[in-house]
């Protein structure tokens, strides 16, 4: 039984019901990719227990705590962006972004090879052309700079901010999927002279509440981000004398 199904059992809905609600929900959430997305939470139940990057008390709540959860990020991202899913760990929230959105390109990064040859057999599995993985820390990370940068249960709001923002275009941003200490870690960031916080509420496919803090660079931090790349893009000046 899915943990939806047993909440619905608690309240009296009968189990063939949850069931049918959790199936229309898939559908509904990743579209045409349903089928992959099926096919990505068996071998989280099976390659992913067994080596060990989720833990085996999740079977029960799949979809509601993971899979839907961290699709629930996909209508924040604009249309064709760049995606890096900063601590990838089992794939999550990367490779349901990807499900859910097409047509974004999405790096996974992960700094620990056991769970990056999981997330290079769940790729050789769906068969994703859009998604790639990446082995490497944030710190040390040469993927090009990304529009959206995505994480979950990587680190606390500031820590993860100065993680995550080298990693973005100067106009781009974090998008950290976050539990019942989104309203304190945000507090703390806001008082950060360099970050710009939002916190956004949204709803996953089963209408259940997800929390997103949305990061930014200040933008006298952006500006001069914008400046330093285009210094950097401009082609050198021709030595005194010559053409």
């Amino acid at each position: 039984m899915t943990s939806a199904s047993s909440a619905a059992a608690r309240r009296g809905v009968p189990d063939e019901t949850a069931l049918a609600l959790v199936a229309a929900a898939i559908d509904r959430c990743f579209g045409p990719n349903a089928p992959l997305a099926r096919w990505y939470a068996q071998l989280l139940l099976t390659d992913g227990i067994e080596r060990g990057v989720i833990g085996p008390r999740e079977a029960d709540r799949i979809w509601r705590r993971h899979l839907f959860n961290c699709a629930a990020l996909a209508p924040l991202i604009p249309a064709r962006a760049t995606v890096i899913d900063l601590g990838s760990g089992a794939g999550l929230p990367g490779i349901p972004v990807a499900l859910a959105r097409p047509d974004l390109s999405v790096t996974l990064l992960e700094p620990m090879a056991r769970r990056v040859r999981f997330l290079q057999r769940c790729l050789a599995t769906l068969e994703l052309p859009q998604v790639s993985v990446l082995h490497a820390r944030a710190q040390e990370a040469t993927a090009a700079p990304a529009a959206i940068v995505i994480a979950r249960a990587v680190a606390p709001l500031t820590a993860l901010a100065e993680l995550a923002l080298p990693l973005c275009e100067p106009n781009g941003r974090l998008l950290a999927l976050k539990g019942r200490s989104v309203a304190q870690e945000s507090a703390e960031l806001a008082r950060h002279p360099d970050f710009q916080v939002q916190l956004l509420t949204v709803e996953d496919a089963l209408g259940e509440t997800a929390h997103v803090a949305s990061v930014s660079r200040a933008e006298r931090v952006a500006k001069r981000s914008r400046n330093a790349r285009g210094r950097a893009g401009s082609p050198r000046s021709s030595a005194k004398g010559e053409p």
